[in-house]
């Protein structure tokens, strides 16, 4: 089954995490010192929030599936409709383990498809290697979006490269 996924950047998360919270009437399912995430059911949904941002707002949508065959076919849609796609394969992001792909949408909109295999501590673990380590593991051009300091290394979707990392 298919879970909507939306990963929001914002500038307070304290304050974000109590608006959500009340919002959802559900508390958060992780929280960590710069990003939240609440699984709901109804709606099907996983909500994250986090400050690792340029600019607070939607950073990307996405869907999160329970079988690695469901990854499969929402791959071969994609590829069947001749978008850009851009297969990590297996990698570490958002504090858990995944296997998962991007797409870009006309209007530059990234879309990640992903199947979480387990949680780790670290946001990402390329980030917690040496800066020049953790940029060329998540950015094969080696040319991040958003090099602010102690911002996550993460390559912004282009027309024909969506975007890496969340």
């Amino acid at each position: 089954m298919k879970r909507f996924h939306v990963h929001l950047h914002v500038d307070d998360l304290a304050q974000s995490i109590a608006f959500y919270s009340r919002l959802f009437a559900a508390e958060p399912a992780r929280v960590e010192a710069d990003y939240a995430k609440w699984m709901l059911e109804d709606p099907r949904v996983n909500f994250a929030i986090s400050t690792r941002g340029a600019t607070p707002g939607v950073d990307h949508l996405g869907f999160q599936v329970d079988e690695a065959g469901e990854l499969a076919e929402l791959k071969a849609r994609a590829q069947g409709a001749d978008m850009a796609l851009l297969d990590e394969g297996t990698t570490t992001c958002c504090y858990a383990r995944s296997d998962k792909h991007w797409i870009t949408d006309p209007q530059g909109v990234a879309w990640e498809h992903f199947h979480t295999l387990g949680n780790i501590p670290v946001f990402n673990e390329a980030a917690a290697q040496p800066p020049a380590a953790a940029q060329a593991a998540c950015c094969p051009t080696g040319k991040p979006s958003a090099p602010e300091a102690g911002k996550a290394a993460c390559c912004g979707p282009t027309a024909n490269t969506p975007r890496k990392c969340c």
